[in-house]
């Protein structure tokens, strides 16, 4: 007995350790789980906003595209380019895909920079952007993996797993682990990033409210266009490198 209570002791404190949480949050009950509520909000507005522009710039479409036509042609067309670099021939199917992660945390990043989300109160926490959620970089990053594993089984079959013992079958671990911290490095590296250009904004307006920050702020714009960039061409690279097989 005292074995099994010594056993489930450091479980129960990792168990705690799990409930900790940094600064406040507004969770919705939806059946049987809790989520955050704020996350949900501005991803809804992102979308709305992608949703609306796409809708708007395209309602009439010309032969000799212009205005918005135009610039979201030439934004398929970058996509389409760095889809076609990192995946190679077959890269048409995922270009969605890959169009889609790039766009949804482009504007969630910009969002956080250009919306006045805290002048919206909330009854607990407050609004920000959604990758400045580790929830929502997470779901992100899962997303990449799901991709990526169905690129590799759809064009190869079981024989996708024979990757984890090449070149040697003493590299399996290591191999297998590479798939754990694909994930993990997509999604710290966009959630920690939004998140440290947030608090140095928020602690240079409460510090030098008038011109200070403003620099500081278009930094965050370019690095927020970066990041998203990071992530979707990571993303491709991941899935082109499933289909063929080579790291």
């Amino acid at each position: 007995m005292n074995v099994l209570s010594c056993s489930i002791n450091p479980l129960k404190g990792l168990y705690d350790i799990s409930g900790v949480e940094v600064g406040q949050h507004f969770y919705w009950q939806i059946g049987g789980f809790q989520v955050h509520g704020q996350v949900l909000i501005t991803s809804w507005v992102v979308i709305a906003i992608l949703l609306g522009s796409v809708t708007i710039a395209v309602r009439n479409p010309q032969t000799i595209p212009t205005g918005g036509q135009n610039f979201f042609e030439y934004v398929l067309e970058f996509i389409r380019d760095v889809s076609q670099t990192q995946i190679g021939e077959e890269y048409g199917p995922w270009v969605p895909f890959i169009g889609t992660m790039f766009l949804f945390i482009f504007v969630s990043n910009w969002s956080g920079a250009l919306l006045p989300w805290k002048i919206i109160e909330l009854p607990h926490g407050e609004l920000a952007a959604p990758t400045n959620d580790i929830n929502t970089t997470v779901a992100l990053a899962l997303l990449t993996s799901v991709a990526y594993f169905y690129a590799g089984l759809s064009k190869k079959g079981l024989s996708y797993f024979g990757k984890y013992i090449q070149p040697t079958p003493i590299l399996l671990p290591i191999n297998i682990l590479e798939d754990f911290t694909k994930p993990l490095s997509l999604s710290f590296r966009l959630f920690g990033n939004i998140l440290a250009d947030e608090l140095v904004v928020v602690v240079l307006v409460s510090l030098v409210p008038l011109v200070v920050p403003i620099p500081v702020m278009f930094l965050g714009l370019f690095t927020s266009g970066i990041q998203a960039l990071i992530f979707a061409t990571l993303a491709a690279a991941y899935i082109g490198e499933s289909m063929e097989g080579h790291h």
